[in-house]
């Protein structure tokens, strides 16, 4: 059973990475920088549990928070640009971030261990949950109660003013000035809290794995944030779950049996599932169906 939980854990993770990059792409911006903000993320919150003895779920909440606060500073000048310029900022900032982490070392001594990350060799001895007695279920559960709260906090956003603000900027920017929106505020505010729901996933995942390194953090992680609710849909929240359950349940997992030949099936279905359902899988069609379904049980 534990594979099934450990898969459930990836799957959590990278359902949170999907969301955080759901919200900058309901203001119509395409950010390639959510795997940054999950490296600040996961060492931030390593290095509060592991070096200062914090609790984990403060740490987490710290982590959040730094990771945020950096989306803020980055999203200023970075959402001046549009399009393709705006993918290769982000794409930089990303990179430039991972590299930070590839020449960052900070390690102090405990007993007669050092521990702390260093630089290329990434960050060790993220004991948090077997030196505090978590299982494996345990573990599963509590990334997927954080899920389940980001996605409450999502689904309760999209059916409230905020919601309709940002869909309104995505939609047609024009369109949102011309009735008083603030755009630069609206796609800053979305960079934001899209930063921060990576950074919990970044704290998260460097738990779960006890080792963090530069190079989970790089262009293929960025991808998949952004493949997650395109694929999946920005109608829903539900959208990007069912995404990352199908990519990383069924693609992958799944067909690890095909070996190389995996990679090529992953991009061809991939490409396939986008010209069937170029709006998501769950676009407002299956959605307004399922919502009928619902309402006649």
């Amino acid at each position: 059973m534990d594979f099934y939980y450990g898969l459930a854990q990836i799957i959590g993770v990278h359902t949170l990475l999907g969301l955080s990059a759901y919200m900058v792409l309901l203001t119509g911006q395409v950010s390639l920088a959510q795997a940054g903000f999950a490296a600040v993320g996961a060492y931030v919150a390593a290095m509060l549990t592991v070096l200062a003895g914090m609790h984990l779920f403060p740490a987490l909440l710290i982590a959040g928070i730094a990771a945020a606060t950096i989306a803020c500073a980055v999203g200023f000048p970075a959402l001046r640009v549009r399009g393709l310029m705006l993918v290769i900022a982000t794409l930089a900032f990303g990179e430039a971030v991972r590299l930070f982490f590839f020449n960052f070392d900070y390690q102090i001594a405990k007993g007669e261990v050092r521990v702390g990350p260093l630089g290329g060799e990434g960050f060790r001895q993220i004991r948090y949950f077997p030196e505090n007695g978590w299982t494996t279920f345990e573990v599963m559960l509590l990334i997927w109660a954080i899920v389940a709260m980001v996605m409450a906090a999502l689904w309760w956003m999209d059916r409230s003013r905020t919601g309709a603000v940002l869909r309104a900027v995505g939609e047609d920017e024009l369109a949102a000035q011309s009735v008083g929106i603030n755009l630069t505020a609206v796609k800053v505010s979305a960079m934001a809290a899209g930063g921060f729901i990576a950074g919990l996933s970044g704290g998260i995942y460097a738990h779960y794995t006890t080792h963090i390194e530069h190079a989970n953090f790089g262009v293929v992680l960025a991808t998949f944030a952004i493949a997650y609710p395109i694929l999946g849909g920005l109608s829903s929240v539900f959208g990007t779950v069912i995404a990352v359950v199908f990519i990383q349940g069924v693609l992958i997992e799944g067909l690890r049996f095909m070996g190389d030949w995996r990679n090529l099936l992953f991009g061809a279905l991939i490409v396939l599932a986008m010209n069937l359902r170029p709006h998501g899988l769950l676009d407002p069609r299956s959605l307004a169906m399922l919502r009928r379904l619902v309402g006649r049980a």
